[in-house]
């Protein structure tokens, strides 16, 4: 009866009901309660439904009785990997790949672990064992071009994404991930793919949404500039079908994270804590990732990316309270924030190994930056802010997938951007010391004077290399940033007047917010 149920099961999650296929394993597992083949097959149907965690209790019990099964050391990585466990995920991917040398999909698996945590080249190599297992894994083929531009192989990383499409001439994905690099020019042929291939009828919501970008991006380097935000407004609608975002929400939110730090906060009980950390908080595509390749030019400055561990903290503590973030922080004292502080700092860790300080650039910095420097008295938040025009039509034309819905529309999108700059320039008043206000254009006229002003404010001796910063060898996580900031400072990357009046409306709203001038 329990191998019936469990090639029952097999079958369900073969379909893609997961569901089923884990009520009838629970059935499997009610004759069998140690049956290994169960609990592996349980975890892939927890892990297909989302719940990982269900699915690394189920991986950890097959495991026990087959200990030498490198599919279920995979399955097991993933599962840890998605829920931020990540040391041990990175042990069972590459156990895995120990026990099963000959499998594409261990080095594969072990390759998506790798690149977040910027061991870059340790990915390319294992992208490189999966495609010497499998040429044709155009996953791993797309992997190691985005890695290669992740460590300023640009070229190479171009070639790489050409090839694929030598293959697959209407791979979505693909073209997007080209145009993505920013740096490579499309041409009258490539505009004609694309309009081929989003012409179709059968491709899926995903799918069209890159391709639109993909497209928008090659008119726009055809001078078509009223036809590319036609196809921009397209593309982002249907994102914005596809996204949940609610702007009164998150002005709700901001005006809840105003109040609760509104009132002094209890004294630190270690003023120094945190003097490592140095805080980029910004909007998306207004300067941040060049800020960082600066600062992690120095000597003495680890650049960390995009980490998560300052919102898992206090998404932690915020389950641990049962009250949503922040209507906590009037509640808690200071050994509750030094104990965030130093949990924090514990998550970080490894960021500190070759270099004293690290930069954390989390595009959530901005609404956390008063929990960040409450919890850490020593650290230093910089907030990166460019023209808001040039900011929010930047956003509008960036393909953020569904996490940033704020980007897929110019009305919220300029509510996103009115709501950024009085949040931090509330941290500005209340940590006075602590925040520095660091404008793009500024940094692109005044090169020299800003950057010394910038490692001043961060405590940081002055080091030439930040005033080279395109030469420094390092992984840049940011698509979209990761060639540019391999440049020297352009002052030619304004685009708003080329746009014209398609932009009216989007200056009218930022110009009675006071965010612009009556001439722009």
């Amino acid at each position: 009866m329990a191998a019936k149920l469990l090639a029952r099961a097999q079958r369900e999650l073969q379909s893609g009901d997961a569901d089923a296929a884990m009520r009838t394993l629970a059935g499997v597992l009610a004759l069998a309660p140690d049956h290994a083949e169960a609990h592996r097959w349980m975890g892939i149907a927890a892990q297909n439904s989302g719940d990982h965690a269900k699915a690394i209790e189920c991986f950890r019990r097959a495991l026990a009785r087959l200990p030498e099964d490198a599919d279920i050391h995979i399955g097991l990585g993933v599962a840890l990997y998605r829920i931020g466990m990540v040391d041990e995920a990175l042990t069972h991917l590459r156990r895995a790949c120990e026990l099963a040398p000959e499998s594409s999909s261990a080095w594969y698996n072990l390759a998506e672990a790798l690149k977040p945590q910027v061991c870059t080249m340790e990915a390319i190599e294992a992208l490189r064992r999966t495609l010497a297992l499998d040429p044709s894994h155009v996953p791993a083929l797309l992997a190691l071009a985005r890695a290669q531009a992740s460590v300023g192989q640009v070229a190479a990383a171009a070639a790489s994404f050409r090839a694929i499409l030598c293959r697959e001439p209407e791979n979505a994905e693909v073209w997007f991930a080209l145009s993505n690099l920013k740096t490579v020019t499309f041409d009258a042929q490539d505009a004609q793919r694309l309009e081929h291939a989003l012409a179709r009828d059968d491709i899926p919501s995903e799918s069209r949404i890159w391709l639109g970008f993909a497209l928008a991006k090659a008119l726009e380097d055809q001078d078509d500039y009223a036809r590319a935000f036609d196809v921009l407004q397209q593309a982002n609608a249907l994102q914005r079908s596809l996204a949940k975002w609610d702007a009164a929400a998150e002005r709700a939110r901001v005006d809840a994270i105003m109040r609760e730090f509104a009132n002094p906060a209890p004294a630190p009980l270690d003023a120094d804590l945190g003097r490592e950390a140095i805080l980029i908080a910004c909007i998306p595509r207004s300067g941040s990732t060049l800020v960082e390749q600066i600062l992690a030019s120095h000597a003495q400055v680890e650049g960390a990316n995009e980490i998560k561990d300052l919102a898992r903290v206090i998404e932690a503590e915020t389950r641990r309270r049962g009250t949503a973030f922040p209507l906590w922080v009037s509640r808690s004292m200071s050994a509750d924030w030094q104990r965030l502080g130093r949990e924090y700092l514990d998550r970080t860790a490894r960021w500190r190994e070759r270099k004293p300080y690290f930069t954390d650039k989390n595009l959530l910095n901005w609404m956390l930056a008063g929990a960040a420097l409450t919890m850490l008295p020593g650290a230093r938040v910089i907030v990166c802010r460019r023209d808001p025009l040039e900011t929010c039509l930047a956003c509008y034309r960036q393909c953020f997938g569904t996490e940033a819905g704020f980007a897929c529309d110019l009305d919220e999108m300029a509510d996103y951007c009115i709501d950024f700059m009085r949040l931090t320039r509330f941290w500005l008043q209340r940590f006075p010391d602590r925040v520095l206000d660091l404008e793009y254009e500024t940094l692109v006229a005044e090169p020299d004077a800003t950057i010394r002003h910038l490692l001043d404010f961060c405590g940081l001796p002055f080091d030439p290399a930040c005033l080279e910063f395109h030469k420094t060898q390092r992984t840049v996580l940011s698509a979209p940033s990761a060639a540019q900031v391999r440049q020297p400072l352009r002052r030619d990357t304004a685009r708003a007047t080329r746009y014209g009046d398609k932009l009216d409306s989007l200056r009218k709203r930022l110009r009675e917010a006071g965010l612009l001038s009556g001439e722009c």
